[in-house]
């Protein structure tokens, strides 16, 4: 198969030979008709922080491989072609049947199991103040417990690669030593920590700011809180929620800068209702809206509670914001967030992977995903 387009890094037109799964040769553009041709290519999008979509959670206590493989199908239009399925604060049993779930139909499914390379466990080690817990259910909130996390490891056979939680919760520091030391990596969120504490989480091992800028009070003291440490840390990277409501564009450019691009990771956080059209809906045992313009709340309380738009919108918000070059914004999505959790990492090379996708964009308009190709097939 030939595929025709603009290289997103370096904005010359090239042709890319795919064959077996794999990008074969990359040449210079000829007569030969093209099987495929695009405004724009690039390595399909990895994101940290899927909840689920389209009305299924990765927690629901119904979760089934159907509902997983619908999820991945819905992410993949977005351009997604892998994620970490993220489970949030619940019981142990909740956590327990959905990490079973999961790994279960990743064995089963080589296709699934190259889309959910890595899980992610946020909370339930988290703080239980309202503000940093967001829309966490209060009653799961709980501290650190080493053997519990062993449990849902063993469950998850071994594919927790990440791990969120508030380090100054009871016993969060020797917890993020041995998550560090068994290969796991340690995200701060949800947390209503003094700075001295992240400063010696950042010692015990953790690497990624969750979300940041989100998951915290409405107020902060002006100079010392856990959201300027955090942004301020050289040795976090961090995540941000680039959906045009969890932060405003200002912030954006102020977190950009703080981080740089080799230490910035574009996340979409989609929730169970990402996609569906406005109402009230119920998950996680609690009910939430999904307003007009596009976001879901806690009904009346004014907090997020993931969003509703897919990675792709977030790049394309990414490159409003910010005017960052279309390459730096793509590797927020694609490139940093499989280095930081130690995959292999895309290249448009004869070679690699044909996980890719085809794209039209034009400075000042919108990112827009034509199609996703993973192992060489067109979905």
């Amino acid at each position: 198969m030939r595929i025709r387009a603009v290289h997103y890094a370096t904005g010359t037109p090239i042709d890319l030979l795919v064959e077996g799964g794999n990008i074969q040769a990359v040449e210079n553009p000829n007569l030969s008709r093209p099987d495929l041709e695009s405004g724009w290519v690039a390595p399909a999008l990895f994101d940290l922080q899927i909840n689920g979509c389209d009305g299924f959670s990765f927690n629901s206590p119904n979760l089934t491989r159907e509902h997983i493989h619908h999820i991945a199908g819905l992410c993949r239009r977005h351009g997604i072609g892998a994620f970490c399925p993220t489970l949030i604060t619940n019981s142990a049993d909740a956590l327990r049947h959905a990490f079973a779930t999961l790994a279960q139909a990743c064995a089963e499914s080589p296709e699934l199991a190259r889309a959910l390379p890595a899980f992610h466990l946020e909370g339930p080690y988290i703080s239980p103040e309202d503000g940093p817990r967001g829309a966490h259910p209060l009653r799961h909130v709980r501290p650190p417990d080493w053997d519990e996390f062993r449990r849902f490891q063993d469950t998850a056979s071994g594919r927790i690669r990440l791990v969120t939680l508030a380090p100054e919760i009871d016993g969060a520091l020797p917890f993020i030593e041995r998550l560090t030391a068994s290969g796991v990596v340690v995200a701060l969120g949800h947390t209503s920590a003094k700075p001295a504490t992240i400063r010696d989480a950042i010692r015990a091992g953790a690497r990624l700011s969750t979300h940041l800028g989100n998951g915290s009070h409405a107020l902060l003291p002006r100079h010392e809180n856990y959201f300027l440490e955090q942004m301020a840390a050289d040795q976090l990277w961090a995540s941000i929620i680039c959906d045009g409501h969890h932060l405003p564009p200002g912030l954006v450019q102020i977190i950009a800068r703080a981080k740089g691009p080799e230490r910035l990771i574009l996340t979409c956080d989609a929730g169970s209702l990402a996609g569906l059209p406005p109402g009230r809906y119920r998950d996680w045992d609690q009910e939430f809206e999904v307003v007009s313009e596009g976001k879901i709340v806690v009904p009346g309380t004014g907090f997020l509670a993931g969003s509703w738009v897919f990675t792709d919108v977030c790049i394309g918000n990414m490159l409003n914001f910010t005017k960052a070059p279309l390459s730096q914004a793509i590797d927020m999505a694609t490139v940093q967030p499989r280095r930081i959790l130690g995959l292999p990492t895309p290249e448009l090379t004869a070679g690699q992977p044909a996980d890719l996708i085809l794209f039209d964009w034009e400075p000042g308009g919108a990112f827009s995903v034509r199609s996703t190709m993973i192992a060489g097939a067109v979905g």
